[in-house]
């Protein structure tokens, strides 16, 4: 556990003033969490709604966590009703931006949300093609919102060795965040760009990253 608190500092020591570092907890212990705690780190990132509650209640409460995975529609009311998801870093379809609006105003919350851009090669990853993405905000679809709050952007690399595919891929997920700027200059707090993982975020990082998810390069890989 000693050495979670060395790579933790390591990460750190590598990142730009003002880039936030995500710990990626999910399928970890709380008490990998919680020595990752003590070395100072407060933001973690969860992928199961059922395994976020449960750290949820065993964590002190000024961690702020992120939810990082796959959101099913039939979980967003747990998720939300929790009322302690600082970020859901994937949204990734109208449908379940709407389903997190309605259920936070229900809630009387304000959900912050990152909208996730598909840009990898594989077909299995979840997101807005750039396009779409794009066309909601040109359509101004954000105006409709009540309790969600579009704070930025999120996207993966495709898991490949190719460094310049994976750099390729970052550069097209930032060149759509700063169209979206374009194409609406009136919004207010969108300034998050999350790419970035413990194999690739140095190559997000010169891409403009300014959220990263570090996962098995603190806490190891999962058994």
């Amino acid at each position: 556990m000693k050495e979670i608190a060395t790579a933790l500092n390591s990460i750190r020591s590598t990142l730009p003033r003002g880039v936030e570092l995500v710990a990626v907890s999910k399928f970890h212990p709380v008490e990998a969490l919680q020595v990752a705690y003590e070395a100072g780190q407060r933001v973690f990132g969860e992928s199961r709604v059922q395994e976020l509650v449960a750290k949820i209640a065993a964590m002190p409460s000024d961690v702020r966590w992120h939810f990082i995975g796959h959101l099913q529609t039939n979980k967003v009311r747990a998720l939300i009703s929790t009322k302690r998801v600082t970020l859901i870093e994937s949204v990734d379809s109208e449908r379940l931006l709407s389903l997190i609006d309605e259920e936070s105003a229900k809630a009387g919350i304000v959900s912050r949300v990152l909208m996730q851009v598909h840009v990898a090669q594989e077909e299995t990853k979840f997101g807005f093609s750039p396009g779409e993405l794009l066309d909601f905000f040109r359509n101004r679809s954000f105006e409709q919102l009540r309790a969600t709050h579009i704070c930025g952007v999120m996207g993966m690399a495709s898991n490949t060795d190719d460094e310049a595919r994976v750099a390729t891929d970052f550069e097209m997920i930032a060149d759509v965040f700063h169209k979206i700027l374009e194409l609406a200059p009136d919004l207010r707090g969108f300034d998050t760009l999350s790419m970035g993982m413990s194999d690739d975020y140095p190559l997000a990082l010169a891409k403009g990253s300014t959220m990263v998810r570090v996962g098995s390069a603190i806490f190891g890989h999962r058994g």
